[in-house]
């Protein structure tokens, strides 16, 4: 029987999903995962993970907001967050970090929020959840201003930036995720900052709906596919996709507590 897989990062609450929620659980059942993390990017779609954790045993959830929704997050929306990480069926707080690309908030309001998800996931002990695009010198610089003398619980998400990026992350205690972009064909240089990553911090993801894998780029993206980057990932660490599929889930069941 082959070992069962882990999706630590998508988005089930996305409305691309709406009509057909339950088939996109059973496919993923079916296809070995054992469990899948949604995550939350503002107070309502925490809300909507928190809803389907409660409707499938298989699914967690991540309550947070995403650095570009922060600018028009209510006043209150943070305190409901605070408190909706404390559900039980939350395993992380997040998405979180900080996003020059979309350029949707200002830079200082972004740290202002990915240094409170940070403190609030210290406070309820259980890991944040990094979003970083086009950002990687800054989020290192918050990352390494909130680092205190024990390693940090949390994930670089959808990693893709410098290997250089990925060993402070390391060091600080992090763990990295890798999703579809990983198995794209012309992202060597990618694949070749996964070879340096060690087997014990290695997370798998899809990211659904958004960077479907080869070969379905450019389509809905569904916790199903998940093995494509899982076999993609073994292939570079020269193990079995079942054998990196055993790692994987080990290390995001040590990460989330699941």
């Amino acid at each position: 029987m082959a070992s069962p897989l882990i999706d630590t990062h998508c988005h089930l609450d996305s409305e691309g999903f709406h009509q057909e929620i339950d088939l996109v659980i059973q496919r993923a059942q079916e296809s070995g995962l054992e469990r899948m993390i949604s995550i939350g990017t503002t107070l309502e779609t925490s809300q909507a993970a928190i809803l389907l954790s409660n409707r499938y045993s298989c699914v967690s959830a991540a309550a947070g907001i995403h650095p570009n929704y922060v600018q028009e997050a209510r006043p209150t929306d943070w305190a409901q967050i605070e408190e909706l990480v404390r559900h039980p069926h939350v395993v992380a707080v997040g998405e979180t970090g900080l996003d020059k690309y979309w350029d949707k908030a200002p830079l200082d309001v972004q740290q202002d929020y990915f240094v409170r998800h940070i403190h609030l996931s210290r406070r309820v002990q259980k890991p944040f959840v990094v979003h970083c695009r086009e950002a990687e010198a800054e989020v290192l610089a918050v990352l390494q201003s909130e680092s205190g003398e024990k390693p940090m619980q949390g994930v670089m998400h959808s990693f893709c930036g410098k290997l250089e990026t990925a060993q402070i992350c390391l060091s600080l205690g992090l763990y990295i995720s890798f999703a579809g972009m990983l198995t794209f064909r012309k992202n060597e240089d990618l694949r070749a900052v996964a070879k340096q990553i060690p087997l014990d911090r290695l997370l798998v993801e899809t990211d659904a709906p958004y960077l479907a894998p080869l070969p379905y780029r450019g389509k809905r993206n569904e916790p199903s596919w998940v093995h494509y980057t899982n076999e993609c990932l073994a292939q570079i660490h020269g193990l079995t996709p079942d054998e990196m599929a055993e790692q994987t889930t080990l290390n995001a069941r040590r990460l989330f507590s699941i």
